[in-house]
């Protein structure tokens, strides 16, 4: 069901409108895009109507890991701080206890969710084909099945045409706060039948408790954690490259919703291996000079 734009005015009015993103770039862009007045150019909202407290950021990362334990386990706490802290350029105590926090502070979050659920507030869900966002999306639904809210998502159009000019998009974060209300177009309610699906996909997701999710085909797959390693073998030589350059060039050439931290994770694996090798080493793991071993 389409909503359109007098009846989504009439809803914001009436009460709030829970965000729910699931990635820190875009959460913070969510938040930025809120705001109490609305302002208009040629008939379009250029912002969001509420508040930035009403944006809820369950950064997970659900794609990758196992998801055999709640997501607020310390399994779940742990797999976020080792993904993150390979990305340090300078060995700082007080980010690296950020860093450690965010699981803690992603569970916050999730319990902040409940309590908006608890007190019948309807949410909105923004969600892309990236694999941890349709993760984070049909895991939501999984809470959402037991809650009688209204629901409605944002799908992100693979692309638009501005001015002429094809922009494609791969996730949410790569949306500035200002262009966001201009995707409310694509708001549609989500109904219980919908809802129940989407949880039971996340349910047989969990059964598999696989290492890895990818979206193949526009499904949600369980895949053994190597599925991704012939991006790297494709980008890899004999010939030195500093790692972070490896790992940029892979997130520009293939831009697939991955993360960097799982290419790094799983570059330190073959290191471990003996199958790539550490021509000059650095206390930041990215910027080691690497390249593939002779066989």
């Amino acid at each position: 069901m389409q909503i359109n734009a007098q009846n989504r005015n009439e809803i914001q009015k009436e009460q709030i409108m829970v965000e729910i993103l699931f990635g820190e770039s875009s959460a913070g862009s969510m938040k930025a895009a809120k705001c109490e007045d609305e302002e208009y150019k040629n008939g379009q909202s250029l912002w969001i109507q509420g508040s930035s407290d009403e944006v809820i950021c369950l950064g997970f990362m659900l794609d990758m890991g196992y998801i055999g334990e709640a997501v607020d386990s310390q399994y779940r706490k742990d797999f976020i701080y080792s993904m993150y802290a390979q990305n340090q350029w300078e060995q700082d105590d007080e980010y690296d206890n950020e860093l450690k926090g965010l699981g803690d502070v992603y569970a916050g979050e999730l319990a902040r969710l409940i309590r908006f659920l608890e007190n019948g507030e309807p949410v909105r869900i923004w969600y892309s084909d990236a694999p941890y966002s349709r993760c984070g999306f049909y895991h939501v639904c999984s809470i959402l099945k037991d809650y009688p809210n209204e629901v409605s998502v944002v799908t992100q159009p693979e692309h638009v045409v501005k001015k002429n000019v094809i922009v494609t998009y791969h996730s949410w974060s790569e949306v500035a706060a200002e262009e966001f209300a201009g995707f409310l177009g694509n708001e549609r309610k989500l109904t219980s039948n919908e809802i129940r699906m989407y949880a039971e996909m996340w349910g047989e997701l969990v059964l598999e408790n696989a290492s890895l999710r990818a979206v193949v085909n526009g499904t949600v797959l369980s895949v053994s954690e190597d599925f991704y390693d012939f991006i790297i073998w494709n980008g890899l030589t004999d010939k030195p490259v500093k790692e972070c350059r490896l790992i940029g060039d892979i997130l520009g050439q293939v831009p697939i919703g991955v993360g960097d931290w799982w290419y790094a994770a799983r570059i330190e694996h073959f290191i471990r291996q003996g199958r790539i090798k550490v021509v000059e080493d650095s206390e930041n793991k990215y910027a080691r000079l690497i390249k593939r071993c002779e066989i």
